[in-house]
């Protein structure tokens, strides 16, 4: 199975490959560019599949856990959390003046994971202080 997908997506790729001489601002040139376009994901794809399907590590030895003590939160947590929310708020500050409402919302959106991580960091060493 692993040396099918190789095969396939090699084929795949070629096609891609095949395909981009054939782009143009016509529609026929539009259909190459689409067909390039899957043709080349489907295929590193299936070629990443038959490369890496089955790969297990090796099991390494049983090392018995030992619960570790929880550590308290340092001032540097702190402080990175600190800067990542002002990073954050000037980024979406920026976006908001610079280019809009509509943006700025699409900023935060896009910038929410930062700005959650942000506060724990923040929010976890306040709480323990």
């Amino acid at each position: 199975m692993r040396r099918l997908s190789l095969i396939a997506g090699i084929a795949l790729v070629a096609l891609a490959f095949g395909a981009s001489t054939r782009v143009a601002d016509t529609r026929e040139g539009l259909i190459a560019e689409a067909i390039t376009l899957l043709a080349g994901l489907v295929g590193i794809s299936l070629i990443l599949y038959g490369v890496f399907a089955g790969a297990h590590p090796a099991p390494g030895p049983a090392i018995p856990r030992t619960p570790t003590p929880a550590r308290t939160p340092s001032a540097r947590e702190f402080a990175i959390g600190a800067a990542g929310l002002g990073l954050a708020a000037i980024l979406v500050g920026g976006l908001g003046i610079t280019a809009g409402l509509e943006w700025a919302a699409l900023g935060l959106v896009l910038l929410l994971p930062m700005i959650v991580g942000s506060t724990i960091l923040c929010a976890r060493f306040l709480r323990t202080r």
